[in-house]
């Protein structure tokens, strides 16, 4: 369901100017430097309304974190609580993840956040989810060294193609969990997962990451464009 536009939306994402980077491409390899240290790199994409970020971006004032979303009408509540709390370590971008190269280096960034990612069914629409190897060529283009990706989703059949993707791509999977909200485990909730977590559905975790500098985007695969993302082999069903 699309999002109602925004009053003022223009308006509105001006006033957040302090958080926006109108020109992420001009960042690319200089984001540390945009924040003025050496702290690990974080990127979400996806962010919806912020819930997630700006928590975990409050909580942790030595990590850089960049918060990707391309629908403004979301983006512009991210930024306004973000604003509210004034957290210097926190950015946003209006931007599609498909061009995530162009506005990230080599090895810039330390972990990417894929929290409740659109599950895109059929199958034959599965070259838009952001777990398909040709996004983890991507990932794998721009983390650093045991760069990791944390994923969760409430869709088990988006879970099952994951798993299967990142093990075909040759990535370590670890700290898996298949009913997070009874796993014990540390947890910061998006507005969906508080949604569909009331409605009664589970909702699923993993963490991966590279295996050193073995980049199976240069050494196995042919360099692809962003028109091409995404004609992989057909892993996986969604229900």
């Amino acid at each position: 369901m699309r999002m109602r536009k925004k009053k003022n939306l223009d308006t509105r994402l001006e006033a957040c100017s302090d958080v926006m980077i109108t020109d992420p491409a001009a960042c690319k390899g200089q984001w540390r430097a945009l924040f003025g240290n050496e702290n690990p790199l974080h990127v979400e994409i996806g962010c919806g309304k912020g819930r997630f970020i700006v928590e975990t971006a409050r909580r942790n004032p030595d990590i850089n974190y960049v918060a990707i979303e391309r629908e403004n009408g979301a983006l512009i509540m991210a930024t306004e609580k973000a604003m509210q709390l004034g957290l210097p370590n926190l950015k946003f971008i209006s931007f599609d993840a498909t061009y995530l190269t162009d506005i990230f280096a080599d090895a810039e960034v330390n972990r990417i956040y894929l929290n409740f990612s659109d599950p895109w069914p059929p199958n034959n629409r599965r070259k838009r989810r952001l777990t398909h190897a040709n996004y983890l060529r991507l990932y794998d283009q721009v983390l650093a060294k045991y760069g990791q990706v944390f994923f969760k989703t409430d869709n088990q059949g988006l879970f099952e193609f994951s798993l299967e993707e990142i093990c075909g791509y040759g990535w370590l999977i670890q700290n898996i969990s298949l009913d997070l909200h009874n796993s014990g485990m540390d947890n910061i909730m998006t507005e969906y997962e508080e949604r569909f977590s009331n409605e009664g559905f589970r909702i699923y975790r993993l963490e991966t990451c590279r295996r050193g500098e073995n980049r199976l985007t240069r050494a196995h695969t042919p360099e692809r464009t962003a028109e091409e993302i995404g004609k992989g082999a057909p892993y996986g069903n969604i229900d």
